[in-house]
């Protein structure tokens, strides 16, 4: 279980810091339906895509590496623990929440910076 737990942890947490670099420094060009962070708030226009793509990304890095730094210690200092495996089950759950979370953070700095048909707000967030 303990190498499974390992393995668990490392695929989520380099996956989300992964496509976090990817949404960063190779966001995809043209807004489109195949591959991207794709909401009607992030699909509006040009800079919506951008910008949405640019936080999700630096929030999933963020997030994946704290994920990481956090999860390992706390699998490897457990291993031994009665229940380990109902612990693992929760940690997954805290790990699937934090990969989840880049969706309602990036809405609402979506839409802290930009009006309802995609324009900077004169007092927008830049994130």
């Amino acid at each position: 279980m303990l190498v499974f737990s390992l393995f668990m942890t490392a695929l989520l947490s380099f996956t989300m810091i992964g496509f976090g670099l990817v949404f960063i420094k190779h966001p995809p060009k043209d807004i489109n339906a195949v591959y991207g962070y794709r909401t009607r708030m992030s699909s509006i226009n040009e800079d919506t895509w951008r910008f949405a793509h640019h936080y999700s990304g630096v929030v999933w890095k963020r997030s994946g590496t704290v994920m990481l730094l956090i999860s390992l210690p706390v699998i490897i200092l457990m291993r031994d623990f009665p229940h380990y495996e109902d612990y693992m089950l929760i940690l997954f759950y805290f790990q699937m929440a934090a990969l989840l979370a880049v969706i309602p953070m990036t809405e609402k700095s979506l839409k802290r910076t930009f009006d309802k048909e995609g324009k900077r707000k004169e007092d927008g967030a830049i994130n």
